[in-house]
C-alpha cells in the first residue's frame, strides 16, 4: 500500500510541472504498471488454529499406592452442645438365676427373769438372785449367779421393776462390771408401791450386768411373795456392734 501511495505522488508531480519554453509537446509515456503486491502463491499465510486433542486422565490413572503412616493426632475441638435424650430402648431379656448367696448372719440376745421371794439388806452387798425364768435366749443370763454375760457385743436395753416394802427404804443399783450405773430408790412410806428403772448400755464381749441390793448401813428391802412375781429384770440387744 505504501508503494502505491508513492507512485501516485510521482505521477501527480509530473503532470503539474510546466513544459520548457520552445519545446514541443510530446505525448506522455504511459506509466507502466508495477506489481506492488506479491503473488498469491508467495504471500505469507498464517497457520490455522488447530485444537489440541484432550487426554482422558482416567486412562492414565496408575495403581493404588501403599498406605502411608498415621499422622499425629490433632487438637481436640470444643465440646459440642448436649443432644436431646434418646428414646427408651426395648426391654431386655430376663437374666439367668444367680448363685445362692450366703446365709444372713443374725445376732440375738434377750432375757427376762423374775423373783418371788423378798430380800432384806445385810451387812454386805447382795446380788439379786432370780428364781423365775421367762425368756433366756441361749442362756446368756446365769440363774445361779444372777448375772447377764455378754456374748454378742453391742447396745443393750435393760429394765428393772421392784415392789417396795412399807416402812422401809428400797435401795438397789444396776451394775456393769462392778460399777454402779443407775439407782432405783424409794423412800420410807406407809404403803408399798411399784418402782422401775431402765438404762441402755454398750457392752463388749464378756461384760457382766446384774442387780445389787445396798448393804445394811441403811434398812432397805424389796417385797415379793410366792404367789405373784413382783420383781423382774429384763434386757435385750438393740444393735450388734458389727453392723454398719
Amino acid at each position: 500500500m505504501e508503494g502505491l501511495r508513492v507512485l501516485g505522488v510521482l505521477l501527480l508531480s509530473c503532470l503539474l510541472l510546466p513544459s520548457p519554453a520552445g519545446s514541443q509537446t510530446r505525448p506522455r509515456p504511459r506509466p507502466r504498471c508495477v506489481r506492488c503486491c506479491e503473488p498469491p502463491d508467495q504471500r505469507f499465510s498464517y497457520p490455522q488454529y488447530q485444537p489440541l486433542p484432550q487426554i482422558n486422565m482416567t486412562i492414565l490413572k496408575g495403581e493404588k499406592g501403599d498406605r502411608g503412616e498415621r499422622g499425629m493426632q490433632g487438637k481436640f475441638g470444643k465440646t459440642g452442645v448436649a443432644g436431646s435424650r434418646g428414646h427408651a430402648g426395648p426391654k431386655g431379656q430376663k437374666g439367668s438365676v444367680g448363685a445362692p448367696g450366703e446365709r444372713c448372719k443374725s445376732h440375738y440376745a434377750a432375757f427376762s427373769v423374775g423373783r418371788k421371794k423378798p430380800l432384806h439388806s445385810n451387812d454386805y452387798y447382795q446380788t439379786l438372785i432370780f428364781d423365775t425364768e421367762f425368756v433366756n435366749l441361749y442362756d446368756h443370763f446365769n440363774m445361779f449367779t444372777g448375772k447377764f454375760y455378754c456374748y454378742v457385743p453391742g447396745i443393750y436395753y435393760f429394765s428393772l421393776n421392784v415392789h417396795t416394802w412399807n416402812q422401809k427404804e428400797t435401795y438397789l443399783h444396776v451394775m456393769h462390771n462392778g460399777a454402779e450405773v443407775v439407782i432405783l430408790y424409794a423412800q420410807v412410806s406407809d404403803r408399798s408401791i411399784m418402782q422401775s428403772q431402765s438404762v441402755m448400755l454398750e457392752l463388749r464381749e464378756q461384760d457382766e450386768v446384774w442387780v445389787r441390793l445396798y448393804k445394811g448401813e441403811r434398812e432397805n428391802a424389796v417385797f415379793s411373795d410366792e404367789y405373784d412375781t413382783y420383781i423382774t429384770f429384763s434386757g435385750h440387744l438393740i444393735k450388734y456392734s458389727g453392723d454398719p
